[in-house]
């Protein structure tokens, strides 16, 4: 495996994809965080083996995150390029930012993949899609896929579909978290301990999610297997508003 990982960015999902090693006890021996942002990377502090580095330093791991934002990634692509080792992996966290350029930018290496991750990752629940480049042998991808296993699932898909599932896997939590959090907080205030909320909230998602996914009925149907629909005079503004939307941001990452 990996006995050193870099991180080149110290934000969220860096916290989340240590905060989904630690939760598996899979954290490797060494943990190199650059991030111009200090308080960021204190932040990090506390999990084992996690230091703060130079961003040479961080390149020059065995594995090598990149997570920033599209426009710093880009830019800081020619130091990472200067620091990176033959045998060392690059994996972009970024949209946008396509294999090909990747490869420009760090000057030919093309040990390379690009990945997904979502949040449900920090509890080894995530759905983190990753491309690889033609360049990276199957063993070195095997390899990763083995270190990212305790993340979650990691589905390898074509590269064109990785901005699909930044809208839809990356995001998406953040379309219902808001909801089932006030569904959580009504069932406390209608009586529920919070250890049966939690209960009751956890496998209603679960539940519903399979039932419309896997279950024989048609989505019509699905949706017409409770009779009592609260919020049904809102589900027109509510489907306008995640079409809408997440179309415009889909357009916005191919641009």
């Amino acid at each position: 495996m990996y006995d050193t990982i870099g991180f080149i960015g110290a934000g969220r999902i860096t916290r989340i994809m240590l905060g989904g090693l630690r939760r598996a006890g899979a954290l490797p021996r060494r943990i190199l965080v650059h991030d111009p942002d200090a308080v960021a990377v204190a932040a990090l502090k506390g999990l084992p083996g996690a230091e703060a580095a130079t961003l040479a330093q961080a390149a020059a791991a065995d594995l090598v995150f990149g997570a920033l934002h599209p426009p710093a990634l880009a830019e800081s692509l020619p130091a990472i390029a200067r620091a990176l080792r033959p045998g060392a992996v690059f994996d972009s966290l970024a949209p946008k930012v396509k294999l090909a350029t990747l490869r420009e930018r760090l000057g030919g290496f093309d040990r390379l993949a690009r990945q997904n991750p979502n949040a449900p990752s920090i509890v080894g629940e995530g759905y983190n899609p990753i491309a690889f480049d033609p360049g990276l042998p199957a063993a070195d991808r095997a390899t990763l896929l083995a270190f990212l296993a305790p993340l979650g699932q990691a589905p390898v898909v074509d590269e064109s579909t990785i901005e699909a599932y930044a809208v839809i896997s990356a995001m998406g939590p953040t379309y219902f978290w808001f909801q089932l959090q006030t569904v959580r907080e009504l069932a406390q205030e209608f009586g529920l301990d919070r250890t049966a909320a939690d209960a009751a909230v956890k496998a209603m998602a679960g539940g519903a999610a399979a039932t419309l996914i896997e279950g024989p009925l048609e989505p019509a149907e699905v949706m017409d297997l409770v009779p009592v629909r609260p919020l049904a005079e809102d589900e027109p503004a509510i489907r306008a508003a995640l079409q809408n939307r997440l179309r415009a941001m889909h357009a916005k990452l191919r641009s």
